[in-house]
């Protein structure tokens, strides 16, 4: 193990500059520092790996300098790594993982620890680890809910409840199997302010501060999180079971601390290409790599979304409203400031003969694959034609089941829980939404979408501010003039 770590180290330190090398050794030492237990060995850091260019970067950063620690002082950390795991995340992602593993050495080193979290479920990551059912359920259910109340609003539909879970994962790892000391995180402090006391604004506008029961450090900001989202799954799926299921745990270390390794990592990707590409092994999927993620394929099924209500609903072409998608997305991509080579890569993908119909096709496999979707339900969350008491129910169905049309009343009446229908009526709903009876009627007796929503609810607080979003030219109808229309997305 001695030779083993000694020759990595060295292979590390060669694929930096000489500037990366010292920022490396400032940050060990900064953090040998920030260490709370005196005896090296005894001190547990945490670090989240997405599966991205930039995550990929930080575990690379975060393994060399607990080489560096063992190299100069005899002893190092433990080094826990955790990947929050769903639906979006494609088996190239995984692969991507594994790679960077194999090429730091994680694996067979035992003072790193590899962890996978599926919905609340923690064990030990390996690459081709069955998806949760509980997992995938959860996020079909999300994504559906969400898509409905906001009319396939990209950003909240497939944001919202895996940003919670992705937090969530982070306690769950922190407090696992004795806890960690030291949670490494890559935003600056500034960036870790803002956000903490965005969260707490939320649990004090919506209540959750009340349940909540204030609290500081990390486990405090846990546990205002989880009144926030105790508050949004409520508006959502309604109270009961759902909810519990989707609580935010806070039972994690009280002293635990966050180690910012931002001003030494700060960097674009193009300036280590060789090193996340040929070094880590890292690769940029048609799927995974989907405009400014590179961990997930949901932004494609954004852009699908989008093509799709620009010809189910609009009257235009598919590939109008998935060029539309493409353009605002770009746009997103150099306001990150992503190399020009992965800003051509997206563009090219996007444009061209038989671009449409491809891509069409994959995203739908990806639908199917991923969260047990089909395209006509895509499209019916698109309509979003159940909330509001079925304001928009007339318009889906005459326009996209015809046959039904003259059951329009029958449909609402079920819908309303006023009448049973036919088994022909409940099989309509079910099948065509991918949504059991009751979540049908819970989205029938809540609001209408409202496009630019700005009201109390907390989805609309929730995308208020969100950057991830802009006012984009387009048309409603195939000969209709010119419009401006948000859209959010990644």
């Amino acid at each position: 193990m001695s030779n083993d770590r000694a020759e990595r180290l060295g292979d590390m330190l060669s694929r930096l500059s000489e500037a990366d090398r010292t920022s490396l050794q400032r940050c060990a030492e900064r953090l040998l520092a920030a260490l709370p237990k005196p005896h090296l060995p005894d001190n547990v850091v945490l670090v989240a790996f997405g599966g991205g260019k930039d995550s990929s970067y930080s575990v690379f950063f975060v393994r060399a300098m607990q080489l560096w620690l063992w190299r100069q002082h005899g002893a190092t950390f433990a080094l826990r790594v955790v990947t929050n795991r769903q639906a979006g995340m494609p088996a190239a992602v995984m692969a991507n993982i594994d790679r960077v593993y194999q090429a730091l050495g994680l694996h067979d080193d035992p003072d790193c620890q590899l962890l996978l979290v599926d919905a609340d479920d923690i064990r030990g990551f390996t690459a081709d680890a069955p998806h949760s059912a509980a997992m995938l359920d959860r996020n079909r259910l999300d994504v559906l809910l969400t898509g409905h109340r906001t009319a396939a609003d990209a950003r909240p539909t497939f944001c919202n409840a895996c940003n919670l879970s992705m937090v969530n994962a982070f306690g769950l790892a922190a407090g696992h199997d004795g806890g960690v000391d030291v949670i490494i995180t890559g935003d600056s402090r500034q960036e870790q302010r803002a956000y903490a006391v965005w969260v707490n604004r939320l649990a004090r506008r919506f209540g959750g501060a009340r349940r909540g029961g204030g609290g500081t450090g990390f486990g405090g900001f846990l546990t205002s999180l989880d009144a926030v989202s105790q508050v949004y799954f409520a508006e959502i799926h309604g109270p009961g079971p759902a909810v519990e299921e989707r609580r935010i745990t806070s039972a994690v270390p009280p002293a635990l601390l966050f180690f910012s390794i931002y001003d030494e990592t700060e960097y674009a990707s193009g300036s280590h290409w060789q090193l996340l590409t040929e070094f880590l092994g890292f690769r940029f999927d048609e799927l995974a790599f989907s405009f400014t993620e590179s961990d997930c394929a949901n932004p494609a099924l954004m852009a699908h979304l989008r093509g799709l209500k620009a010809e189910r609903m609009f009257g235009r072409d598919y590939a109008e409203g998935l060029a539309e998608y493409a353009e605002f997305a770009v746009g997103l991509m150099r306001r990150k400031e992503f190399p020009d080579l992965l800003v051509d890569m997206m563009t090219e993908r996007y444009h061209g003969d038989g671009a449409a119909a491809r891509l069409r096709r994959r995203i739908n496999e990806f639908a199917w694959e991923s969260y047990r979707l089909r395209e006509e339900q895509l499209v019916c969350m698109v309509y979003a034609p159940f909330a509001g008491c079925g304001a928009g129910l007339d318009r889906f169905v005459t326009r996209e089941h015809p046959a039904f049309a003259g059951r329009l009343a029958r449909l609402h009446e079920v819908l309303a829980g006023t009448g049973d229908g036919t088994a022909a009526d409940r099989d309509f709903l079910t099948e065509v939404s991918g949504l059991p009876l009751d979540r049908l009627r819970l989205l029938y007796h809540g609001p209408a979408p409202a496009a630019g929503d700005t009201g109390g609810s907390i989805l609309a607080a929730v995308l208020d501010g969100d950057p991830h979003k802009a006012v984009i030219t387009t048309r409603h109808a195939s000969a209709g003039p010119q419009l401006t229309e948000l859209i959010s997305g990644r």
